[in-house]
């Protein structure tokens, strides 16, 4: 049975050893499978940040095994999870503290799930403080050569996964509340308002608004708008955002993480 792909996102950077290690880990156990690095940037310890990235990213990737490592409670009573989800059969690898939650629930939610900690295919001995090497690694390889997920740790019923709690964005009247749920290196803001959503909010191309006071256009891209403008627009994951052509919508409007945009026609 040949292998299935394998993605990897972690906050461990590349000054370390870590991330090639795990790389090293799996493709001795599986080496014929192709290993896709999402991404090793997340910053560190942040759940919620690596949680927004596997959920916006993995659509783009084939169907496998995707482990996630994002672990700052490593060693101690967070629980380390396998889950499988409804739609498209995709495994998802990593502790369970949130940080699987909403790809699993963007691929129609957890329907199989087993806690690892007691996995047969764990390395022994397994080190209390790096268990992306010894204990996800080995056991998403195993799974990427065809062990059977129920083979891989005891079973938990999927309801009990922890879960990351987010703003939910809402109609106040004519207003959309919205939140500033992430930020990019250009000071671009990401809204929580996805391509599904934009229908009941009622927002249209090419027209004018409030962004908490701050005229700007809702419009397809940052050149629409004159330099230094705000605009709102869809980013490449269909998600509302705010940009400022040649600027920082994040600076100009002065947010911070979860605060409220408030969007009305101007």
């Amino acid at each position: 049975m040949p292998s299935v792909p394998i993605t990897f996102l972690s906050d461990y950077g590349h000054a370390d050893d870590f991330v090639g290690v795990c790389h090293g880990v799996m493709a001795r156990i599986a080496p014929d499978a192709r290993i896709l690095d999402v991404s090793h940037g997340v910053p560190r310890h942040d759940v919620r940040s690596g949680a927004m990235v596997l959920r916006r990213a993995l659509p783009y990737f084939p169907p496998g095994i995707h482990l996630a490592v994002v672990d700052p409670e490593v060693g101690g009573d967070r629980g380390a999870i396998a889950l499988r989800t409804a739609d498209e059969d995709r495994i998802l690898v990593g502790p369970d503290n949130g940080l699987l939650s909403l790809a699993a629930r963007r691929f129609g939610g957890a329907v199989e799930a087993v806690d690892l900690t007691r996995s047969p295919y764990r390395l022994e001995p397994t080190s209390a403080t790096f268990h992306g090497r010894d204990l996800f690694a080995p056991i998403t390889a195993h799974l990427a050569a065809g062990a059977h997920l129920a083979t891989a740790g005891d079973p938990i019923d999927p309801d009990e996964i922890i879960s990351l709690d987010m703003p939910l964005a809402r109609a106040e009247g004519d207003e959309l509340v919205a939140h500033a749920i992430t930020f990019d290196r250009f000071g671009n803001v990401t809204l929580d308002v996805e391509h599904e959503e934009l229908a009941m909010f009622g927002l249209k191309l090419g027209h004018p608004m409030s962004v908490n006071g701050v005229l700007a256009v809702y419009t397809t891209t940052f050149a629409d708008v004159p330099e230094g403008e705000l605009l709102v627009y869809e980013d490449a994951y269909r998600t509302l955002a705010l940009a400022v052509n040649r600027g920082s919508a994040a600076e100009q409007l002065e947010l911070e993480l979860d605060a409220e945009v408030r969007i009305r026609p101007a």
